[in-house]
């Protein structure tokens, strides 16, 4: 067995050798995508995902924390009892941002002195970053002319600028909160992604394009023997994907990668699997390589749309969130950023790393057997 597969993974890489373009078009279109990504690209985002850690507990504590609901642009996810609870919520990824409101704020806003409200940012997503600190300014803004309003009933109040909120703002995992340290890892996943799946499909439509497929069929060589001899090469040009983006984006972009490289090694590994699945899943479903064409542009384009790559998911509509739970490119991107600039390691992605493995175990099964079947 392990010969007549040995046999046929030979076959591909001597078809891929005799095709000098065809190396051209795995490598040419990386290095391109990646140049347009990393200087080009840049998006805005609608919602943050907050944790508040009130540590003055009054009032205008109460009222401050209200204008950042009641703007929309920042959802608060999680009231905490303390800052270790706050770390963890952002080093998990439950929370993008966390705003710490120090005992005392009440006494020093009434007395007309500096209250320090501190906003904690989670830097690894450099444009939701951005985005909500500017969003803090604006809404501190507006809580100091509420606040320095008159009363309904008449009397006096303080007047505009009497009192100030001191902002301390701290980004995390991305001080310089530079795009590309977001943009890049997303590239590693999206990439790997339109190429195995394309090749996966295309390599064994045109098998059966050709008419090679039913001489392949009738030979020694079994069923199974023949999906790993198709798939095996795809997994491993995946791989040099991914090493590819992986060390362009260190050295030429300065992307920092401070995480476990047996950690992306392995997340890379469920995520190419899963890939090879829809690859397949793709190829019992096309006749000829212009129907596999189109079929991947239909799927990989929403599988893009829909991983968070861009348009962040919590922005989406509910219908499309759900959705997005059997997008395993949506997880993979997690890990990315999270090896990359968090250096997190299994204990906390170990979610997106089962997620990642029931994915590529039913995609991967559903395909054999429907191209099992479509050989009959």
């Amino acid at each position: 067995m392990l010969e007549r597969i040995r046999v046929m993974l030979m076959k591909e890489f001597i078809e891929l050798k005799r095709d000098p373009w065809a190396i051209f078009r795995l490598v040419a279109p990386l290095v391109i995508q990646l140049l347009i990504y990393g200087y080009a690209a840049t998006f805005t985002v609608n919602h943050v995902a907050t944790a508040v850690l009130d540590l003055d507990h009054s009032q205008a504590s109460r009222a401050l924390v209200s204008h950042f609901t009641a703007t929309k642009r920042f959802d608060v996810v999680d009231n905490v009892e303390s800052q270790d609870q706050l770390n963890r919520d952002i080093d998990t990824g439950q929370a993008v941002a966390g705003i710490i409101i120090h005992a005392g704020f009440a006494k020093d806003f009434a007395n007309g002195q500096t209250a320090p409200l501190e906003v904690v940012v989670d830097g690894t997503n450099s444009n939701t970053a951005l985005i909500a600190l500017g969003y803090v300014s604006q809404i501190v803004t507006l809580f100091e002319e509420d606040e320095a309003s008159p009363p309904a009933g008449g009397g006096s109040a303080a007047a505009p600028g009497a009192v100030s909120v001191s902002l301390q703002e701290r980004p995390w995992f991305n001080a310089g909160l530079d795009d590309r340290w977001f943009f890049i890892p997303g590239v590693i996943g999206t990439l790997a992604l339109m190429q195995v799946v394309s090749l996966t499909a295309f390599a064994v439509v045109r098998e059966r394009e050709m008419g090679t497929l039913e001489q392949i069929m009738v030979s020694p060589i079994s069923r199974v023997e023949f999906i790993l001899g198709k798939t095996v090469p795809f997994l491993l040009i995946g791989f040099g994907d991914v090493a590819l983006v992986t060390g362009l984006g260190c050295t030429w972009f300065h992307v920092p990668f401070v995480g476990n490289p047996l950690v992306l090694l392995l997340g890379s590994a469920l995520f190419l699997l899963a890939s090879i699945g829809l690859g397949l899943l793709l190829s019992t479903a096309s006749r000829t390589q212009q129907q596999a064409f189109a079929l991947n542009f239909f799927l990989v384009n929403p599988l893009f749309i829909l991983s968070g790559f861009a348009f962040p998911i919590a922005a989406m509509p509910a219908v499309l969130q759900w959705f997005t739970l059997i997008n395993p490119l949506r997880y993979f991107l997690v890990i990315l950023r999270a090896v990359f600039l968090k250096g997190v390691g299994f204990a906390v992605l170990w979610p997106d790393f089962l997620a990642l493995f029931l994915l590529a175990a039913v995609m991967l099964g559903v395909s054999v057997l429907r191209f099992d079947k479509s050989l009959d």
